[in-house]
């Protein structure tokens, strides 16, 4: 009896713990860290708060496209049948005192705007005051309106058209309808009627009003048509096509590429309809494209004033019409082209001059060498000083590498340890972030870079360094300005976050270009108009074969929202790179418009032996023969907001498999890339419409899906056919190039004529060479460049 009372007390102790352990589980689940993603689509679902949904137009004046909704107020309650309970709206009123103070259903501003042959902008504002008249710097410049839109009246409503689509605004209830020019309905707004035929309730085109503060954020909720596949929203690594995701746009540190978190988000997505849209704003989005109801594309906006974009058009005219809007990229240096020599990290002067010493006795094409976190005196203390102990003289190395050919790169970030020379005075003269009671909310000091006074003392440091010969400043982290500090702006975390990295951006790249005439960064995070500041690379990834293919997927999503320029650390951040993944990564990074080894030590070729060397050498040697293809390619992409490392849609958008596919891209207009992600002599590739040529073995392929084997390099590198390609004879950096002897490479060309479009340095704008076919044999027979190029044929 004894022994039963004593067993039976130790089963309840352990079912408690047991409760209690399970109890803390679920609490750290639901624990809130420094800089989690703020997602916006829980204030709809919140019982507490208020729901307003778009619901008549209660005036217009179709000559300026001015006018206002009316919104009607419902709430969140939980609806239950059957022991099963979901989320749903009702109708409610007012709880505001005086009444007569306060409108039942606010009656709000709402315009629609044509900003160019293409861009439609819609605004709608939720409260009596609408966004301020700051310039933005997401924008270029504030857009102009276009004529090329005409107005009819239609019965229950009001039309515009134009040669590329129509915008239908109806009256009661109130709806706007997109069609492109054949009068296919492109996508169209959600109201509440459309979510009768389903039993699940879904958010109809609306905006919240908390409970806790009164700040109200808008749900722009569209349609999703069958088949429709959705592509964008920055560097995000998960499954290229966004239907059926959640993504939430907040810049974020996600330490690796294979979360769905992000560095580099951006509010701006394009669909396979033919539309693409962009999120005027800086506040967190939530997208949730048909994740929690097929039909429903609910871009959830912290803002409390919708300012969204709609592009009309195919995917080049969309990032074409995009990228007028926030900016298209400025073509960086030449010598940013070659290869980037790093690893975590060079610590000395000795050290840099080992590696370029390496580099040229090893016959290495290489054009630059960066110094990560340890060039200061303590590793990772960034104070803008080259440690004296072990750099005797930093000006002369610099100077003494530009001669050899090399250009130096400088990692610094903008956050101070308690232990930093600076943070004292960056305290004091009150150049960081403060939170509400005028104190740091982290224990770093973060820069501000809303503050006039912090950026005049930013620039002063690194404006120093760019004096000394540095040739580009790394512009590292940006994804953690504090949510609850406030800024010298006057705005808090909510909307400052995200735009820190573009300030950031911005700050280094016009300095940079002032002091040295080069317009070039090397950058992790980004906002919407980063691309304007190139070069951008993909962050931690993870030294694995999951790593290397998420990184390319991060590459393909952030050319598909406006960035021409982007680059990876070959082989894998986080550990030493096995030697059969870094031969296939090694070919990934070299077919990209900048290239980086980086990450843990070594990434020397000499390290691995001298077969690996030998391979590393020639794979080098390619992309320095393919030099005035990529430069040219570069020019082209960047003139239409194009990028470099392509999806295959963007270039095919008439072929449904280029649609589908992830795991290979085109570099430029020319060239299809598919890179190994596991070893094995061959791989599955997709090839759009038309005929291929391999490079390395000059086999031909029709398109379609093929087995391919790799060439000597591991890497499948396809040609379209009939393509002539521009190579140079290999040099040990771009400065020493010959630019004037120019060998053109047939594919399979059998047209009598062929025109090839070709950029030289110091050219000022691309041109055309005219190659005909005379037998079996090329002829240049017209030279844009006047005698000052030689052409070799083959």
């Amino acid at each position: 009896m004894i022994i039963t009372l004593f067993f039976r007390k130790i089963l309840i102790l352990l079912l408690l713990l047991n409760i209690g352990f399970i109890g803390f589980h679920a609490a750290a689940q639901q624990s809130k860290l420094v800089n989690d993603p703020v997602d916006i689509s829980g204030d709809f679902r919140d019982f507490s708060n208020t729901i307003f949904f778009a619901d008549s137009l209660a005036a217009f004046d179709p000559a300026t496209g001015v006018g206002k909704i009316k919104w009607k107020r419902h709430e969140p309650f939980s609806a239950h049948n059957f022991d099963n309970s979901m989320l749903s709206y009702k109708r409610s009123y007012s709880n505001e005192f005086p009444s007569v103070e306060y409108a039942q259903d606010p009656v709000l501003p709402f315009s629609v705007e044509f900003t160019s042959p293409r861009t439609v902008r819609i605004r709608a504002n939720t409260g009596a005051q609408g966004p301020g008249n700051e310039p933005s710097l997401m924008l270029v410049s504030e857009p102009l309106k276009d004529a090329s839109w005409k107005y009819i009246k239609i019965n229950g409503g009001h039309e515009y058209t134009n040669a590329h689509g129509s915008v239908t605004i109806y009256e009661n209830p109130w709806k706007i309808l997109i069609r492109d020019a054949s009068g296919k309905v492109l996508t169209q707004t959600r109201g509440q009627a459309d979510g009768r035929s389903s039993y699940t309730p879904t958010l109809p085109f609306s905006f919240v009003r908390r409970a806790s503060d009164y700040s109200r954020s808008v749900a722009a909720v569209f349609s999703i048509s069958p088949d429709e596949k959705i592509f964008g929203c920055g560097e995000s690594f998960t499954r290229l096509d966004k239907n059926g995701q959640k993504v939430v746009l907040w810049t974020h540190d996600p330490n690796g590429v294979q979360t769905q978190t992000m560095y580099k988000p951006i509010p701006f997505y394009m669909s396979s309809r033919g539309y693409g849209m962009f999120m005027h704003t800086t506040s967190p989005i939530t997208c949730d494209f048909g994740a929690t109801y097929g039909e429903s594309n609910a871009m959830q906006i912290g803002d409390e004033n919708l300012d969204l974009f709609v592009f009309l058009g195919q995917p080049k005219d969309i990032l074409d019409e995009y990228t007028n809007l926030t900016g298209k990229a400025s073509m960086p240096p030449l010598w940013s082209f070659g290869l980037w020599m790093s690893r975590i990290t060079y610590f000395s002067e000795q050290d840099g001059r080992n590696v370029a010493a390496k580099l040229r006795q090893n016959r290495i094409p290489s054009d630059v060498i960066h110094f990560d976190t340890g060039w200061f005196e303590t590793d990772w203390r960034c104070d803008y000083n080259f440690a004296p102990s072990r750099f005797k003289d930093p000006q002369g190395m610099i100077a003494d590498l530009k001669k050899l050919g090399f250009r130096t790169s400088l990692w610094q970030l903008p956050y101070f340890v308690p232990k930093n020379t600076l943070y004292p005075e960056i305290v004091a003269k009150g150049l960081a972030v403060k939170n509400a009671n005028g104190t740091i909310p982290y224990e770093d000091a973060v820069l501000d870079f809303s503050n006039p006074n912090t950026i005049k003392w930013y620039e002063d440091k690194i404006s120093g360094l760019l004096k000394l010969g540095v040739g580009a400043i790394k512009v590292d982290f940006g994804e953690a300005a504090p949510l609850s500090g406030v800024y010298a702006s006057g705005r808090t975390g909510f909307y400052e976050h995200n735009l820190y990295p573009l300030r950031y951006n911005k700050i280094v790249s016009e300095l940079t270009k002032k002091v040295t005439g080069d317009n070039i960064i090397w950058a992790r995070s980004t906002w919407a108009g980063s691309q304007r500041y190139p070069i951008h690379w993909g962050g931690d990834a993870e030294t694995t074969n999951k790593g290397m293919e998420a990184q390319l997927r991060g590459g393909l999503s952030l050319g598909l929202s406006g960035f021409t320029f982007w680059s990876h650390d070959i082989g894998g951040f986080t550990m030493k790179t096995p030697e059969d993944l870094y031969r296939r990564w090694l070919m990934m990074g070299l077919l990209s418009s900048h290239t980086r080894t980086h990450g843990q030590a070594p990434k020397e070729p000499w390290e691995y032996g001298d077969d690996f060397q030998n391979y590393f050498r020639k794979a080098v040697e390619l992309k320095y023969k393919l030099m005035p293809y990529i430069y040219t390619q570069s020019k082209l992409a960047s003139q239409k907001g194009l990028p470099m490392v392509r999806a295959l849609l963007v270039e095919f958008p008439d072929d449904p498999g280029a649609w589908m596919v992830d795991n290979e891209y085109m570099l430029g207009s020319d060239i299809l890339v598919a890179p190994f992600f596991e070893n094995g002599k061959s791989r599955q590739v997709y090839l759009p419409k038309g005929k291929w040529v391999d490079y390395q073995t000059r086999k031909v392929y029709e398109g379609g899906w093929h087995e391919i084997a790799a060439g000597e390099l591991e890497v499948v590198m396809l040609v379209r056919e009939g393509a002539v390609l521009p190579h140079v004879k290999v040099a040990q950096s771009t400065d020493q190039i010959d630019w004037k002897n120019i060998e053109l490479v047939g594919f399979n060309v059998t047209s009598s004529k062929t025109a090839m479009k070709l950029f030289l340095p110091g050219e000022s704008e691309v041109k055309d060479v005219l190659i005909v076919k005379k037998g079996s044999k090329l002829v240049v027979s017209k030279d844009p460049f006047k005698g000052n190029v030689s052409w070799a044929l083959k």
